[in-house]
């Protein structure tokens, strides 16, 4: 018979204020690009969730004259893009 001599070593706990790094402080983004539907006032910039839509998708939710229209796009920001999608929800399921 043989003996085990390699023994595993324990693991040690670290006390919590040593074992996590101090949290960053987080700059707030500012927007730059705002939103194409009229009566929105956020912005419709990428980093703050922001997507861009075809001219067609935009007249079907807002109509002929509720956006604006930019590099035949419509750019929109993340709350009326979730309106935009719960609205087009049912139009687009062709799955039986």
């Amino acid at each position: 018979m043989s003996r085990r001599t390699d023994r595993v070593q324990r693991k040690v706990r670290i006390p919590s204020n040593l074992g996590k790094k101090k949290a960053k402080k987080k700059v707030e983004k500012v927007g730059e690009i705002p939103c194409g539907i009229s009566n929105c006032k956020d912005f419709s910039d990428k980093h703050m969730g922001g997507r861009s839509l075809s001219q067609e998708n935009a007249i079907d939710t807002w109509g002929e004259g509720g956006f604006t229209v930019r590099k035949n796009r419509v750019r929109v920001c993340k709350a009326c893009y979730k309106i935009w999608k719960k609205d087009n929800k049912d139009d687009n399921n062709s799955h039986y």
